[in-house]
């Protein structure tokens, strides 16, 4: 996976608030046995934790902007995300907003950006306090995605994935894909309250995984709107074994299996682990959203 070292990199894309003081509030979702809980019920990769009753009451004060200009000064070029962490996520913010402005003036559209949230420890959001046991989530009431950036170790030593930098930028991927969902009107389907290997929650999320995939095919042939070259310039079938990789280590039944000894489909709320498997590798082999429809 590399990135054009001239690009330049549109940090306004991304907030960093780590290590930022929140003043009051009050986060609900826990560590310990919360989170533990929170991450058996599959939260890692969906959308806000109001969802699962997991947010905090009351108005929450905003972040401080204190550390805020952490990537913004350090995040200039493409050669920086090719080495750094941070710089890599707002490399590929970048890159999948580049496409899904492309794709919707294509069809005629105008695409609505979202900005992602680069947090430590806990962060207050519309959809309620939330804290990094949540992991990554995209929140339909600020129409922003929360990134805590220690979850990518937790991919590889908890959940098994092999991880790399392309593992990184399909949980990116995912969570824009949620976002698109929610531009389309279809993220509401999977507030119904079911759950289960059929349930619309397991749909929702597959459907990201295709749109991610749908990037991931474009991603290096899309080009930035300020410099006429993709941001990002190559992606090996390497990387696309190690998006697959986290897609399946993140599948319901790989988790369950992992947390709690055995499998029980009906409280599926992402699904299997070939499930998302197939659907990413589907908007991958398609690039066409319109076969990302897993509600056939």
């Amino acid at each position: 996976m590399q990135f054009d070292d001239d690009a330049d990199l549109d940090t306004s894309e991304v907030k960093d608030v780590r290590n930022s003081r929140i003043p009051g509030g009050r986060a609900t979702v826990g560590g310990g046995i919360i989170g533990f809980i929170a991450l058996i019920l599959g939260v890692l990769f969906g959308v806000g934790p109001d969802q699962l009753g997991l947010s905090g009451g009351g108005d929450e004060p905003a972040a401080s902007a204190s550390s805020a200009a952490q990537v913004s000064q350090s995040c200039r070029k493409g050669s920086d995300a090719n080495t750094r962490e941070d710089c890599r996520i707002v490399a590929v913010v970048n890159s999948v907003q580049d496409f899904w402005r492309s794709e919707y003036a294509r069809r005629g559209g105008t695409y609505g950006s979202a900005a992602t949230v680069v947090f430590s420890q806990r962060v207050p959001t519309a959809c309620g306090s939330a804290t990094s046991a949540v992991g990554p989530f995209y929140c339909p009431g600020d129409r922003q995605v929360y990134l805590d950036l220690g979850f990518f170790d937790e991919l590889r030593t908890k959940f098994g994935s092999s991880g790399g930098p392309f593992a990184q930028a399909y949980v990116v991927a995912h969570e824009y894909g949620h976002h698109i969902q929610n531009l389309m009107g279809t993220l509401s389907r999977a507030q119904d309250g079911r759950t289960g290997a059929n349930s619309n929650a397991v749909r929702v999320e597959l459907q990201a995984d295709c749109y991610a995939g749908v990037w991931a095919r474009h991603a290096t042939t899309t080009p930035d709107e300020r410099t006429g070259r993709p941001v990002l310039t190559r992606l090996t079938d390497a990387d696309i074994r190690d998006g697959l990789d986290a897609a399946a280590a993140v599948g319901d039944d790989r988790i369950q299996e992992r947390f709690q000894g055995r499998v029980t489909p009906e409280t599926w709320t992402h699904g299997s682990a070939a499930q998302r498997q197939q659907w990413f590798y589907e908007g991958y082999r398609t690039g066409d959203m319109a076969r990302c429809n897993t509600f056939r």
